[in-house]
């Protein structure tokens, strides 16, 4: 019962920043100082008015004792705040008491109040406070000449008020100052939500209050793409709306904090239960559309979960950790859901970040390889070109798959100096080859969304045609689909300056993503490459047969090409030649290789690849990743 009133007088002040330890120990030893300095000064001052050693020795029992025990760790923090107050407000009686009730000597009490100012705590304000009604209070009514010079001898409890109002105006304006000041950087100047160091002074502090709590971390999805497409002002508009739906969400008491630019994260006093429930209110506020004044815009977050019961360290370092890992994982797996924190993330994390850093050095060092898969004619088996897939062979861990790396690559900004390299490494390898057999071979190339956000992919095109000497023409630049739902406008832009180089544009995993009529209408593409997942269902699927044909015949329309993905039978060869379904390419034909074992995919080894085919039937395509340069 007592602990639980102490803690509901604890929630009703207002509770500020908590000092880091390096800077509340530099204060703490200056105040220790400044009580044995005040002990010995006051020793002094009292041998020049007379007092003899009973006096010193009580100055130094009630000055200076305190203030050596402040010096005690295991008394922790408050406990030492206590030990220093205690000390300074002693002082401050002695000084009354040796100058016998002048006026000036009761000043002191406002300097001492201001010291203990710098603990940024309650504690030595209410020790500070008591102190000083009791002194006058009860020191006033046995020695009145000594305590007072006025006629508030005659009244000593009436004055002890006056002071402790006075010494708590003193407190009270301490704090505003102290309060106000750190409302000017713990607070988000855009939403005016915590920023991150207020959250986890906040995460901190309520744990120590013990009991369940939770930590919710929330990243918008593609947010980029608004600022990029709509401007900041939109975006900042936008996070404006998002931070009072967040507001919204939550419950009295919890803690709702900006922590950047698209970053928020909500302190919940509750077990993981109470957040994941919070959380999916969060992952539904955030799906109502939101009108602004150049159009509405919907946005989804990703939202990673972390409780204090989830591990044995309950600092707010580790929650707030494993809330941001939660979040991450919520990210990898596909956005717009709630992942809650489990063991083992910490680990894989680390091993991420390693293989980020090893990414990041992976061209330099030799560990790249291009591997060619050629594109075939249906009717007559023979090679029309090579689409250039990136390969990673770790110098530990030996081949990374692409399912593993690109996303990687995608997410840190590697993938832009990769595809730069690819196309360089292609365009070198089929000018070679071009030369070679006297036949103008075509290269495929993806391109990533990276390389349109962070780069010039037409100034990056141009500059590898020059140095290969590859001709133009004979250039197909793949994009997917998702490049094309963020700036759309900017991108068919750099696809149309591509295309009057010459260079084809195709739309790679065709009917996957968010294309549809409305983007074909506008896209300058050339190629229409039907995804793997459709082709796998032929001959035997009825839907599969319809939507390709519906695809074949849509292009044929729009006079653009077609190329199946993922051919892997010579019944699925079949079925697509019977749809009219010019070109393929697919492990039925050749995997991907490095160039020096392409020879027989070349033209003039018809023979060579067609004796390849029953070997390669039915191997599984999983060689390939939407959205890649490199897959």
């Amino acid at each position: 019962m007592i602990l639980e009133l102490r803690n509901r007088a604890a929630r009703l002040l207002p509770e500020g920043r908590l000092l880091p330890e390096a800077v509340w120990q530099r204060r703490h030893r200056a105040i220790v100082r400044l009580c044995l300095v005040s002990a010995a000064l006051l020793v002094l001052f009292g041998w020049l008015r007379g007092y003899g050693q009973p006096a010193a020795v009580a100055i130094l029992v009630a000055v200076a004792g305190p203030g050596l025990l402040a010096t005690l760790t295991s008394l922790g923090r408050k406990g030492q705040a206590a030990a220093t107050t205690v000390s300074l407000m002693a002082a401050s009686v002695a000084l009354v008491h040796l100058w016998q009730g002048v006026t000036e000597s009761h000043f002191i009490f406002f300097v001492m109040v201001g010291v203990v100012s710098l603990y940024q705590d309650w504690v030595p304000y209410g020790i500070a406070l008591v102190m000083v009604i009791l002194h006058h209070g009860v020191v006033g009514t046995l020695y009145p000449h000594v305590v007072f010079s006025h006629d508030a001898l005659h009244n000593p409890w009436f004055w002890a008020g006056i002071h402790g109002a006075f010494v708590l105006a003193a407190s009270l304006a301490h704090l505003a100052a102290w309060r106000l000041n750190e409302d000017q950087v713990l607070s988000d100047p855009l939403t005016g939500l915590a920023n991150r160091t207020l959250l986890e002074e906040i995460t901190h502090r309520v744990l120590q209050r013990g009991g369940a709590v939770s930590v919710l971390f929330i990243d918008l999805d593609d947010f980029k793409g608004v600022n990029d497409s709509r401007g900041h002002a939109a975006g900042d508009e936008l996070l404006l709306v998002l931070a009072e739906r967040l507001g919204a969400c939550v419950r009295p008491g919890d803690v709702v904090a900006r922590i950047g630019g698209d970053e928020f994260a909500v302190v919940v006093n509750g077990g993981p239960d109470v957040a994941k429930a919070i959380g999916e209110r969060v992952l539904i506020s955030l799906a109502v559309p939101v009108p602004l004044d150049d159009g509405t815009v919907t946005v989804h977050g990703s939202v990673g979960v972390a409780s204090s019961e989830d591990s044995g360290d309950r600092t707010a370092g580790a929650l707030l950790r494993n809330a941001d890992l939660a979040m991450y994982l919520a990210k990898a797996q596909g956005k717009n859901r709630l992942v809650s924190y489990a063991d083992g993330m910490a680990e894989a994390a680390r091993r991420r970040a390693d293989l980020a850093q090893d990414l990041a050095r992976a061209a330099d060092s030799g560990q790249l390889a291009v591997h060619y898969q050629p594109t075939v004619r249906l009717t007559d088996g023979r090679t029309t070109g090579f689409e250039a897939l990136v390969r990673w062979n770790h110098p530990d861990r030996g081949l990374i798959p692409p399912v593993e790396f690109i996303p990687l690559a995608e997410e840190t900004g590697a993938i832009t100096g990769i595809g730069r390299w690819v196309l360089s490494e292609a365009l070198r390898q089929g000018a070679e080859w071009t030369a070679t057999t006297g036949t103008p071979l075509r290269m495929a190339v993806n391109l990533s969304p990276r390389q349109f956000q962070d780069g010039d992919v037409v100034a990056d095109v141009v500059a590898a045609l020059e140095e290969t000497g590859f001709p133009a023409g004979q250039l197909t630049l793949e994009v997917t689909e998702g490049v094309l739902v963020r700036d759309v406008d900017a991108v068919v832009a750099q696809l149309e300056a591509l295309r009057t180089l010459g260079i084809r544009i195709a739309i790679d995993d065709f009917g996957t993503g968010f294309s549809g009529l409305s983007y074909l209408r506008h896209l300058p593409a050339d190629i229409i490459k039907i995804d793997r997942s459709f082709v796998s269902d032929l001959p035997t699927g009825r839907s599969a047969t319809t939507l390709i044909t519906s695809i074949v015949e849509l292009a044929r329309t729009l006079g653009l090409d077609v190329v199946a993905e993922g051919v892997e039978t010579e019944d699925q060869r079949q079925a697509l030649r019977e749809l009219d379904c010019a070109q393929a390419q697919g492990y039925l034909f050749a995997r991907p290789e490095p160039a020096d074992r392409c020879g027989s995919s070349l033209p003039g080894s018809v023979a060579a690849l067609t004796a390849r085919i029953p070997a390669q039937a039915g191997v599984p395509a999983v060689e390939r990743l939407e959205g890649s340069p490199a897959a």
